[in-house]
């Protein structure tokens, strides 16, 4: 499993709590927890969603750049 540090990251950043991005997913906070924590994968649609939310590119969020 993946560990996706930048998820919290952004998330902290910008002063949102694991409920608010859990229901701008549609799923539960323990779901959205296991995704950030890397105890879940984090499916490719979500993945799209957030980086849109957060206006910024999927290999930032999976790590792979360091440009947003």
């Amino acid at each position: 499993m993946a560990y996706y540090r930048r998820l919290r990251d952004l998330r902290e950043d910008n002063d949102y709590t694991q409920k608010q991005i859990a229901d701008i997913l549609f799923t539960t906070q323990p779901q959205y927890y296991r995704y950030e924590s890397g105890l879940r994968d984090l499916p490719c649609e979500l993945l799209i969603i957030l980086a849109k939310y957060y206006h910024t590119s999927t290999d930032y969020i999976l790590g792979l750049t360091d440009t947003k």
